[in-house]
């Protein structure tokens, strides 16, 4: 075991130096090397179509061995369409503008200095995530874009989905005489990768975990670099008094059925008592005739097909056709039940009263918070990104969807003309 976990170091460490000696290159290439880069690699997924999906047959003949929840399974497994989806996130992240480089802020001093502040690469990011294989692509590119080399740790389920598609990054980077080392996967699934990847602290500069509550509490507590923590989504919605029921019962199912898995589905139901009594619940009814398992209490654990909700079924993500209900009182009520279940990812308010929706986005203290809107919209390509890593829920430095603005840092750059200070 000794020798095992002594070659796993010396992986990760060569893994580490070669990151650090290609984000010194990729720092300084040029935005139309990292553009034409990302294209060839959207280009490679069309051509290499088949091998990836072979790949991803192979992972997912794996999760199924492993017991993979059906939920689980929809985030492993890739499809033609799904591979389309990918190349068109790689080739939206291409043409966002370059972030390195930009004038975040300038201003002159009566000292006669000139001083910008400036984007630039963070360095060497180590992402770290579960089985979706879609965020090998979806790192890669928005680490490129923002001048970063990274090093990507895929869940053991998707090895060989996560692999061929790295190879097609690998291939655009190449291509366009950019490093190869720029993008690099740990080739193990060994689980001491993940703690050696921690505590590269001479090469890595960030890690960024998408996934569980487990993985990111044991990022958080044993990295020894700074993390951008992507915690679970508790993600909640209230029915307001005010709100318009012709909007409740499609936003509320889309929410919860559009995709079950993703950390964006709404796990709880708040419902207004007011609104309950004014136009009753018949979302409740919508959501269990779309295969959803309705976990209630209080007045809607009196609906027919509702099962009667246990405690901890508040706070939880389920990521599965199941969701918690309750009935508050009012917004402040349902802002009290956020503060106390929520994760801070994403919660959203239904309502037509512009004060009442105002409260809301005060006092709810979520990286996305929304109005009239499902919950599967908190994915950085909604929010015009292109792609994301993952939904930071943090407050430093970056917070919501993480893209390639979010992956850098900034540095000054004063010029004087002979300026002395007195």
């Amino acid at each position: 075991m000794d020798g095992q976990q002594t070659d796993i170091a010396a992986l990760m460490d060569d893994l580490g130096r070669r990151a650090r000696i290609a984000s010194r290159a990729l720092a300084t290439a040029t935005a139309e090397a990292k553009a034409a880069a990302l294209h060839a690699a959207a280009d490679r997924i069309g051509a290499q179509a088949g091998m990836i999906l072979a790949a991803n047959a192979r992972d997912m003949d794996f999760g199924r061995d492993k017991g993979l929840s059906g939920a689980m399974l929809d985030r492993l497994e890739l499809t033609p369409a799904r591979l389309d989806g990918i190349a068109a996130g790689l080739r939206a992240v291409a043409v966002q503008p370059d972030p390195v480089g930009q004038v975040i802020a300038e201003w002159d001093r009566p000292s006669g200095l000139h001083i910008r502040r400036v984007r630039t690469p963070l360095g060497v990011v180590g992402v770290i995530y579960e089985s979706r294989p879609n965020v090998t692509v979806d790192a890669g590119a928005l680490c490129v874009k923002a001048g970063n080399a990274v090093i990507l740790r895929g869940g053991s389920e998707s090895l060989h989905s996560s692999a061929a598609l790295a190879e097609c990054l690998t291939h655009g980077l190449t291509a366009h005489g950019l490093p190869a080392d720029a993008v690099q996967m740990v080739p193990t699934r060994d689980r001491a990768a993940v703690a050696a990847l921690l505590g590269l602290t001479d090469y890595v500069d960030v890690i960024v975990p998408r996934g569980g509550k487990g993985l990111v509490g044991l990022v958080q507590r044993e990295a020894r670099v700074p993390v951008f923590a992507h915690l679970e989504g508790v993600c909640h919605i209230y029915v307001d008094a005010d709100a318009d029921p012709e909007i409740v019962s499609k936003v509320i199912v889309n929410a919860k059925t559009r995709r079950t898995g993703i950390c964006g589905a709404v796990e709880c139901i708040l419902v207004d008592r007011a609104y309950l009594a004014a136009q009753g619940a018949p979302f409740i009814a919508d959501l269990i005739a779309a295969g959803v398992e309705v976990r209630a209490n209080g007045p809607l654990a009196d609906i027919p097909g509702t099962v009667p909700a246990q405690s901890d079924d508040f706070g939880r993500e389920f990521l599965d056709s199941i969701v918690a209900a309750t009935v508050v009182e009012g917004v402040t009520g349902a802002i009290d039940h956020i503060a106390r279940y929520g994760s801070n990812h994403t919660d959203c308010i239904l309502t037509a009263n512009d004060a009442t929706a105002q409260t809301f986005f005060d006092r709810v203290d979520s990286a996305i918070v929304m109005r009239n809107a499902s919950t599967q919209f908190a994915d950085g390509s909604e929010f015009g990104m292109g792609a994301e890593i993952g939904i930071a829920t943090g407050k430093l430095h970056a917070r919501g969807p993480v893209g390639a603005d979010q992956l850098t840092s900034f540095k000054y750059l004063v010029e004087g003309s002979g300026s002395i200070r007195p």
